[in-house]
């Protein structure tokens, strides 16, 4: 009996850290909108329980939405107000502290304990948001989300 609660520990333990190791894809990107119900799905290997409400609001300020830009990376500035990033992962969240998840064509990029980071573009149509997380990189109930940003590199 205990061995397969054992199991079942170190398999979500496992996904935490690789879901937060770096930038990557995932199968659960969130639809588009700007904030989830409170009735919402959470992603599969989200804790049990009851996730706390945010009152954070997220905005991406850089690039502009619509804007056409040039280059080989993009620079990504988030504001974030009544509520702050924070560098230590942790199981005791806040509703006020986390981190931010950048979501560039439905995958899922980490930003490394910052409100801005460069992200490698090419030539195309790009569509961003970011997402205000809890400590735990889990989401807070509801989602705390930006609105979408498309923009073009030439």
């Amino acid at each position: 009996m205990r061995t397969p609660r054992i199991a079942a520990s170190v398999a979500a333990l496992f996904t935490l850290v690789a879901g937060c190791a770096g930038c990557g894809s995932t199968s659960d990107s969130p639809a588009p909108t700007q904030q989830a119900t409170a009735s919402a799905t959470l992603p599969s290997g989200t804790p049990t329980g009851t996730r706390p409400a945010s009152p954070a609001q997220i905005s991406i300020t850089s690039p502009a939405d619509g804007s056409t830009v040039s280059g080989t990376m993009i620079h990504v500035v988030v504001d974030l107000t009544g509520a702050q990033v924070v560098q230590a992962t942790s199981s005791n969240i806040s509703p006020t502290m986390g981190h931010v998840h950048l979501y560039i064509d439905g995958n899922l990029q980490y930003m490394a304990y910052t409100l801005s980071q460069d992200f490698p573009v090419h030539a195309g149509t790009y569509t961003i948001k970011a997402e205000f997380v809890a400590s735990d990189h889990f989401p807070f109930n509801p989602r705390v989300y930006s609105k979408p940003i498309v923009f073009t590199v030439k």
